[in-house]
């Protein structure tokens, strides 16, 4: 690792632009940063196979950190800078961090250029696989599976980014909007941008008026982000501000017909898609954009059928770090746990086959969230379902308030994983066979019928 990213941040001359917000870092500049990292976490024993959890909110900063850490051949382990303390000790106790890095302060809201960051030693272990990125997506069980990517294969990456056709070249402005700490903004914003020679732009915040003064000011050729992006712009159309843009795509979540139909309305411009996963990296690309629910073609050197109905990808060995799951891995591929199907050379996809759903972009495991919620004393039974997130709750007393059971979820979940809507029932409905029924129509039919009764159903 510490050979390539050596080469990527000497890949391009001093004066070229790297990352622009309020202010502009060039390839020098930025190089300089890179240095003046390592060597204050060198200063604390952080070198070769070291294990690092770096929980930092999207910044410059964080970007300067993660390639510091990787030129000193660490471990990253990437933690969400949303995540409450109990949430990323669960973490830490599945990987074992050496080192702790994070901000010196309190976080702001946005994306902020700096931080004051510090590097905490902490009683863990040294990395026991060549693997340099860390990261988490939760199973069927709730438990928070440790996925892994080796060098070759983030190099492997960047370079489907770089062969798939009408990505940005060198030299264009990009507009991520996507997160850098997440996946797709790490790789194929950061490491894709570095080793291509893109500029990359970033938003002060997630608004309409934020994201078309910083395309406008900087003249942006690209734009990425989530459909909620899209979906912004769409609703606060401003034609000028994107005059300068050729192409864009929805990245990190799947894009809907509906919006991507009303942002080409409003501005001329069709949305393309990337799909992956974290433990894959990104499979398909369609720049110019595509007919949902198509995803595009595969990109290069991808291999991936569909089997059962399900989407799987070959990879030289299982991504998971923590344990082998058979269910997931086995025999040389990869099952997503998406459904699929290929036409006429375009993967089609047709929806999750798990408790997974995605919001704004964060996977979230359905499981988690009925786990925090019949931990609360007064809860007897919880079923949670997607994909905005609505959870109905059985309770033997009459004083358990929804209100009540928000206020004990926020305490122990990120925003991003929270119920949107929560109900409070007696009993949930189950099947002739005694299993809960966690499908949302029957479940809300029986909220339904319950609030009308009486008291027994309350939100």
């Amino acid at each position: 690792m510490r050979a390539f990213i050596t080469d990527l941040l000497h890949r391009h001359g001093d004066s070229s632009p790297i990352f622009s917000h309020r202010t502009t870092v060039t390839h020098g500049l930025l190089r300089a940063d890179v240095l003046a990292h390592a060597d204050r976490f060198g200063a604390v024993g952080i070198g070769e196979g070291s294990t690092v959890a770096v929980q930092v909110p999207p910044s410059f900063s964080h970007l300067e950190a993660v390639l510091a850490l990787w030129s000193l051949g660490a471990q990253v382990i990437s933690i969400d800078h949303r995540l409450k303390p109990a949430e990323a000790h669960a973490l830490h106790a599945l990987t074992h961090p050496q080192f702790l890095v994070h901000p010196s302060g309190s976080s702001a809201s946005g994306f902020q250029e700096r931080y004051g960051l510090v590097a905490t030693r902490v009683d863990g272990l040294p990395a026991s696989s060549p693997h340099r990125l860390v990261q988490f997506s939760s199973g069927s069980t709730g438990r928070s599976k440790v996925i892994g990517r080796s060098t070759q294969s983030l190099i492997d990456e960047v370079a489907r980014f770089e062969a798939s056709a009408g990505m940005a070249r060198r030299g264009e402005r990009l507009l991520l909007l996507n997160s850098p700490a997440h996946s797709f903004g790490l790789i194929g914003g950061l490491l894709h941008a570095l080793s291509a020679g893109v500029h990359l732009v970033f938003a002060e915040k997630p608004t309409a008026a934020a994201i078309l003064r910083q395309a406008r000011e900087f003249a942006v050729d690209f734009v990425t982000g989530l459909p909620f992006h899209f979906d912004l712009l769409a609703s606060s159309p401003d034609r000028a501000s994107l005059r300068t843009v050729r192409g864009a795509f929805a990245g990190g979540e799947l894009m809907p017909q509906e919006v991507a139909s009303r942002f080409l309305a409003e501005y001329g411009i069709p949305v393309g898609e990337c799909f992956g996963t974290t433990e894959t990296g990104a499979l398909t690309m369609a720049v110019g954009g595509t007919i949902r629910p198509s995803v595009g073609p595969l990109m290069p050197n991808v291999t991936a059928r569909v089997r059962d109905g399900l989407v799987e990808v070959a990879l030289p060995s299982t991504p998971y770090l923590s344990s082998d799951d058979p269910a997931r891995f086995s025999g040389g591929w990869f099952r997503t746990g998406d459904r699929g199907e290929f036409r006429d050379g375009e993967l089609h996809l047709l929806g999750r086959s798990d408790s997974l759903v995605v919001v704004r972009g964060n996977k979230v495991d359905l499981t988690e969230v009925e786990t925090v919620l019949r931990g609360h004393p007064q809860v007897t039974e919880a079923v949670a379902v997607g994909p905005e997130i609505r959870a109905y709750v059985g309770t033997s007393t009459n004083t358990l308030t929804a209100q009540a059971l928000s206020d004990w979820c926020t305490e122990r979940l990120a925003e991003f994983k929270l119920p949107q809507h929560i109900h409070v029932m007696d009993t949930l409905p189950r099947t002739p066979t005694g299993k809960i029924i966690r499908n949302m129509e029957p479940l809300h039919a029986s909220y339904l019928q319950a609030h009308s009764a009486g008291n027994n159903g309350r939100e």
